[in-house]
């Protein structure tokens, strides 16, 4: 599909939205000097259009954008990927503030070095939405592995659950990618639209940001008069950004996309709600004898263990443990650490599931409530051995956060700066995505009846359509995050129930799968 055919699609569900109001809030306060961690880091930015463009009826200067995009991680740069790949918002002179300097790739990754620790498991939904805006075919050329099945179960050995693309008619679960690839077939694509997209980005840090107040109306010959330059009653209306290398810059929307401890999103005022979690996780890539084409991830006393693959004879290890335990599997030698792997994904801590009296019954009893699923009838598999450790072991502490407010005016906040959950099933850069692609469909929306895009009645919609689905996928995740951290008899056995029930319930089987992949916003039947 071309580039006009994919913002075609895209804009072929879009909505007409009423003109934004006039009304601003007063908010002016800076950052702190600490270093950006590397998801914070904050940076510079310039104008991605002509510079003879007019903005309001006026000149557009080089200082001005119309979004400004606070983090060029993944979400910030699917940001700019979706509005540069539209009709109607390709136009828009949009900036990327941010000093990692991994920005500067624009050559394809080679697919035979060793896979980086850090990977994201996209869903089906959010290769579609890469596929809209043309950044997948990058992604095919550099290092991916899609997979087609899944295999969960308990340390208790009670049960098990197997699921496979087949259960609901795709050709795979989802797709394990390097974050680095995911940023850098971004960029690739952001290059196609844009041409020389340095002009984008400039590396260095946001310093402070400075909200329009009620009081700043529209340039009027009264306040002309008063002393007022026209130059600066327009500005008045943007948002203010100073960056460190002493550029200030002016915005119709800043967009903080600067992780979970946004710096944006502190200097807005919204506040967030959650709780750190007693676990950390450790990450990092193991090889084993021959290719690994399953997901598998099992429930152990201290957290769960993912073994997810990446392509060629290659995992990536996500292991939620205690802090103490982490700092000790970090520093434990490579071939002991391989074997407490090993352990962990074997008999460790418990024996294997197997069938029993109970599972027939289970299989005769809902064999005919709705279509048998493809995984209904496979066998519980022992996950491939690892035979060695092939990149460094990183560790970090795992939490949920949640923010009370996703916009404000002229203020739109994506990703972990909006959401952080538990990486137990692998779904937080996936809600992050989801959020680019509603906001970059909420900014057309508002360009295509000529509404301003920074006003918060528009915003507004953004928040509606995400917030729901981003709060019930936290809780699902923070419910599992509880109920398997106790180990107590009869919570036991609920859970073996709930695996045999997710096995052999069909109809239930399926729609897991189904939300799991994005093809659905509600755990629950839909």
């Amino acid at each position: 599909m071309t580039p006009p055919a994919r913002a075609s699609a895209l804009l072929s569900r879009g909505r007409c939205f009423p003109a934004a109001s006039r009304f601003r809030r007063p908010l002016v306060r800076a950052f702190c000097d600490a270093p950006p961690s590397l998801q914070d880091a904050a940076a510079g930015v310039a104008s991605s259009q002509d510079q003879s463009e007019k903005v309001d009826g006026m000149k557009a200067r080089p200082d001005e954008l119309d979004i400004a995009i606070v983090g060029g991680g993944m979400v910030g740069l699917a940001v700019a990927c979706a509005l540069s790949n539209m009709l109607l918002t390709k136009h828009l002179r949009v900036g990327i503030i941010d000093s990692n300097p991994a920005l500067k790739s624009r050559n394809y990754l080679k697919k035979d070095g060793i896979p980086d620790s850090r990977v994201s498991t996209v869903t089906p939904a959010t290769i579609s939405f890469f596929r809209e805006i043309g950044a997948w075919e990058h992604v095919q050329y550099q290092r991916h592995a899609f997979f087609g099945k899944m295999q969960v179960w308990d340390y208790t050995g009670l049960g098990y659950t197997r699921y496979s693309a087949r259960d609901v008619g795709k050709e795979y679960l989802g797709c394990v990618v390097e974050n680095k690839v995911l940023c850098n077939s971004l960029l690739l694509r952001l290059q196609e639209e844009n041409g020389d997209i340095e002009k984008m980005i400039y590396p260095t840090r946001l310093i402070s940001l400075a909200f329009p107040s009620k009081s700043r109306q529209a340039p009027t010959s009264a306040a002309v008069s008063s002393g007022y330059t026209s130059e600066e009653l327009h500005h008045s209306n943007l948002v203010k950004l100073e960056l460190s290398d002493g550029q200030t810059l002016y915005s119709k929307l800043v967009v903080g996309a600067d992780g979970s401890k946004s710096n944006v999103r502190r200097t807005a005022g919204i506040k967030t709600t959650g709780w750190n979690y007693p676990q950390s996780a450790i990450i990092c890539t193991v090889e084993h004898i021959t290719e690994n084409d399953c997901a598998w991830q099992r429930f152990l006393p201290c957290g769960p263990i993912a073994l997810l693959p990446i392509g060629d004879n290659f995992s990536n290890v996500v292991w939620t443990m205690s802090p103490e335990e982490s700092l000790r599997h970090k520093s434990m030698s490579p071939e002991d650490f391989v074997k407490s792997v090993n352990n962990a994904l074997d008999f460790g801590y418990g024996p294997h599931p197997h069938s029993g009296s109970l599972d027939y019954y289970m299989e005769k009893l809902f064999s005919d409530i709705g279509s048998t699923a493809a995984s209904t009838k496979e066998c519980f598999e022992v996950p491939p051995k690892a035979i060695g450790v092939v990149s460094e072991r990183m560790a970090f502490p795992l939490s949920l956060k949640h923010s009370h407010d996703y916009v404000s005016k002229r203020l739109a906040l994506v990703g972990d700066a909006a959401h952080t959950v538990h990486p137990l099933a692998g779904q937080g850069v996936n809600l992050g995505f989801g959020d680019a692609a509603a906001l970059a469909k909420v900014i057309a929306d508002g360009v295509s009846v000529g509404a301003d895009f920074g006003d918060i009645s528009l915003l507004k919609r953004y928040e509606n359509d995400r917030k729901a689905a981003n709060v019930a996928m936290a809780a699902v995740l923070d419910g599992f995050q509880k109920i398997y951290s106790v180990d107590f008899g009869p919570l036991n056995v609920l859970r073996a129930a709930a695996f045999h029930g997710a096995q052999y319930i069909s109809p239930l089987k399926k729609n897991i799968i189904s939300y799991a992949m994005g093809d659905t916003k509600w755990p629950l039947f839909s």
